[in-house]
């Protein structure tokens, strides 16, 4: 599900929530870099601030370069598994909601977001090699008009001509999205899946369709890092789409730390 999903209303956020929510914000480019420039602001007077503000700029301007950013990705991309050679057994595809654009005046409403149509478009491919039933899984973000798992049915039935056997549309997050889309298909009788996500989201997301009791063929895509081994000189400024790929890398590993502390604490947390 998209990084930025919430539930559809504040008296629906659990406090773990709202805590994993702000504490993600604080954590993550680039408010952690600004947070410390604020904070050097605030003490300027202090011995110590030269020094605060010296880290703020340099973790905004080393999270901005793209050999930092695809290095942080690749230690992700590496545990997601090899793009997909070998389905045997699976009896559904399962592709996870991205996020929503909403109101996209062009199409007259909410529509699915680059992520989402990223792996709609590689969970249709799929369906049309592997012919097995589809399920889409994501909930309604806030002030949106449909779930993410309506919208992008939708755009797979319509535009790419692959049905969608089923919607699970009340997950607020990637646990949900495997708690629920499980429940879903252990009616159906499925028990083993092929996964759709970004390449980078697979490991947390492998994880937690495993713990919801599914076995779990990996079918990333979006791969960022690529084989990249060397970088031109211009790749040394910073760059907006670099600090969005430290955002996506950084935004993994808080999930999975959030995820084995849940393993610890109890049900209570779970990560976005």
């Amino acid at each position: 599900m998209t990084l930025a999903s919430q539930p559809t209303t504040l008296a629906g956020m659990s406090f773990a929530f709202i805590f994993k929510t702000l504490l993600g914000t604080l954590l993550l480019p680039p408010a952690n870099g600004l947070l410390l420039l604020c904070l050097a602001a605030l003490f300027r007077r202090r011995r110590w601030a030269l020094g605060l503000a010296l880290a703020g700029g340099g973790l905004l301007l080393a999270q901005s370069l793209p050999p930092v950013a695809t290095a942080l990705i690749a230690t992700l991309e590496q545990r997601a598994a090899p793009v997909l050679s070998n389905a045997a057994g699976a009896q559904a595809i399962v592709v996870l909601g991205g996020g929503i654009k909403m109101e996209a005046a062009e199409y007259g409403g909410d529509t699915a977001n680059e992520r989402s149509l990223i792996r709609l478009r590689y969970g249709a491919r799929l369906a049309r090699q592997l012919g097995l039933p589809l399920l889409i899984s994501g909930g309604r973000p806030t002030n949106a008009d449909s779930s993410e798992a309506e919208a992008m049915a939708g755009i797979i039935e319509r535009e790419f001509g692959v049905p969608v056997r089923w919607r699970e549309t009340e997950s607020r997050d990637t646990a949900d999205n495997a708690a629920m889309s499980a429940r879903i298909l252990r009616s159906a009788g499925i028990h083993r899946i092929v996964l759709v996500t970004q390449a980078f989201h697979m490991p947390r997301a492998k994880s937690l369709f495993t713990a919801a009791g599914l076995e779990v063929i990996p079918a990333p895509t979006d791969f960022k890092s690529g084989k990249r081994e060397s970088f031109a000189p211009f790749d040394w400024l910073p760059q907006a789409n670099a600090l969005q790929t430290s955002y996506y890398a950084l935004h993994e590993w808080l999930g999975i730390l959030w995820m084995r502390l849940a393993q610890i604490v109890g049900p209570s947390a779970s990560p976005s």
